[in-house]
């Protein structure tokens, strides 16, 4: 399925072709879920959401021999830098082995050479990304706590927070991309930034959260009355005929905000596994996609996990190097 260029407009044609295939992708992943899974408002139980994470977990590994092959045969053009792309139409700018090269004869930095090698970073992306998810699950955690949300209303905040966290994260890797592609050495900036991230993570306290201190919960306030139950599964209600936030909307904007936080961190360890942006982008979709199943799943095991910090510090320290 390799396919000949004329130029870089039919090779960009092309990549637009497979981002938009890998979204509506992602869009019947969600809606199968939404129709499905979240029919009602009902309590997970732990076997259920381990059979979900299996599921999901299924997907990505698919995904993955997929990857390998696209990447080693340049289906829909993947695999090909984009300095290759916008080559001349000559095969000068081509390694004999049909692997693209920049300008030098070397591919760009931090781009796979092999199926083999683009597969092998989707995984790691991928896993990297999943063990980063498991510190974000303690903080979802205490969120609906917090905010005493009812076990049969957790899985509407966060599936509607997995959607708001799939198009922030899009954004920021689109954003990272560029800035690695025009300024390659904020790749050091990047690795510097995971290395105090874990220096500052393995000297952290316990301390308690107050999230009503929150200047994003004070704002909230500001503008639009909260209701002071929850009313089933809504995000909204109404007091004396007006618009009023329940405690679900607050934990909601609450685990959007620690997902943004989050992301600083994910967003550079994976550009560290791999600059490729379509390999960066899916391999942190489908560990987003398996994070609310991921949660229910292990909700109840949050307490054995005495030494998870220490193994975030260790992987985010070895990333940043």
């Amino acid at each position: 399925m390799r396919r000949g260029r004329a130029g870089g407009g039919e090779a960009v044609n092309v990549t637009v072709v497979v981002w938009a295939a890998f979204v509506v992708l992602v869009l019947i992943i969600l809606a199968f879920d939404l129709g499905v899974f979240s029919r009602e408002s009902k309590t997970i139980s732990a076997r259920q959401a381990l059979l979900r994470t299996g599921v999901y977990f299924t997907l990505a590994m698919l995904f993955t021999v997929f990857v390998g092959f696209a990447y080693e045969y340049h289906w829909f053009d993947l695999g090909i830098p984009p300095e290759s792309a916008e080559a001349s139409p000559v095969p000068g700018g081509h390694a004999e082995d049909g692997h693209p090269e920049d300008d030098d004869g070397h591919r760009p930095p931090g781009f796979p050479t092999t199926g083999y090698e683009a597969a092998a970073q989707f995984f790691m992306g991928y896993i990297l990304e999943q063990s980063l998810s498991i510190d974000n699950i303690f903080v979802i955690a205490l969120i609906l706590s917090y905010f005493q949300v009812p076990a049969a209303y957790q899985h509407r905040v966060l599936l509607w927070g997995i959607l708001g966290a799939l198009v922030m994260r899009g954004v920021m890797i689109a954003l990272g991309a560029a800035i690695i592609h025009r300024f390659d050495w904020v790749i050091y900036v990047f690795g510097a930034m995971l290395i105090y991230t874990s220096f500052k993570m393995l000297f952290a306290g316990d301390e308690e959260l107050d999230f009503e201190k929150s200047k994003l919960i004070r704002l909230v306030r500001r503008f639009v009355a909260v209701h002071p139950g929850f009313d089933g599964d809504k995000f909204f209600t109404k007091i004396d005929g007006k618009l009023a936030a329940t405690p679900l909307f607050l934990s909601l904007i609450i685990v959007e905000s620690t997902d943004l936080l989050f992301a600083v961190d994910s967003i550079p360890a994976v550009f560290g596994v791999t600059q490729d942006g379509f390999i960066v982008f899916t391999s942190n979709v489908f560990a987003i996609l398996g994070l609310r199943s991921l949660y229910f799943a292990l909700a109840d095991l949050l307490d054995k996990f005495r030494f998870l910090k220490y193994s975030l510090v260790a992987v985010l320290a070895f990333v940043g190097l």
